[in-house]
């Protein structure tokens, strides 16, 4: 059995993909070193802002991330994975420009939510991927409905996602993004940690409902696929 290479395109930001690889190398069933898979890590923070971009106010952040992902490709990575939701509004985009599989994140989280018989889940995610739809289609696509916080509770999301965990100040971002679950799990079934921040922030333990980590879901299916367990 050949072993894939898992390619992550990174700096969206640098502590989310810090911990997906972290996330990946506790997931793996190894007693010693050679038993990791291979993990080409590109962490390019120089990609312009997602969510700016979608509002209409921001660097197209396109070039920048088809380039990452050119590159991960000539460097040997079999597929990519990105540790960021909004950058998912322009997979189709890079996947066209690759000829390596992009890995959803979005679509493999849709998946499990499906599977684990949640019928509406609560959405903590930027307004870039709220405006782009990220979620809403894939999991409208497979039967689930969807709840975001109102307007007020949406712009404490965006200060702690801006303000608290990308500007490295996780106290903050875990205070504000907690106060926002846990009036949202009041009306859902579950709730997505729809920004690889707030995946960074939030724990399981935090909420009486269950909290779906995408971070953990594609750190999970990449280790599947490039050790050859997926079904």
């Amino acid at each position: 059995m050949t072993e894939k290479t898992i390619g992550i395109l990174g700096g969206m930001g640098p502590l989310a993909t810090a911990e997906l690889f972290r996330r990946i190398v506790e997931k793996t069933p190894a007693k010693r070193d050679q038993e990791h898979p291979r993990v080409i890590i590109y962490n390019n923070p120089k990609i312009p802002d997602r969510t700016a971009f979608i509002l209409g106010n921001g660097e197209d952040p396109r070039p920048e991330l088809i380039e990452s992902a050119k590159k991960l490709e000539s460097w040997g990575a079999d597929f990519i994975i990105m540790p960021c939701n909004t950058a998912h509004f322009f997979a189709e985009t890079i996947q066209k420009a690759v000829k390596i599989p992009l890995v959803s994140m979005i679509e493999e989280t849709a998946k499990l939510v499906r599977g684990m018989g949640l019928r509406k889940v609560g959405l903590l995610a930027t307004d870039g991927t709220i405006k782009g739809l990220v979620y809403h289609r894939a999991l409208l696509s497979h039967g689930v409905q969807i709840a975001v916080p109102g307007r007020r509770d949406q712009e404490l999301v965006m200060k702690g996602i801006y303000e608290g965990v990308k500007a490295g100040n996780l106290e903050l971002g875990r205070r504000l993004l907690l106060e926002v679950a846990k009036r949202l799990e009041r009306r859902v079934d579950g709730i997505i940690a729809g920004c690889t921040e707030v995946s960074v922030a939030l724990r399981p333990e935090d909420l009486k409902i269950p909290l779906v980590d995408p971070l953990d879901v594609i750190a999970e299916k990449a280790l599947k696929l490039a050790l050859g367990l997926d079904s």
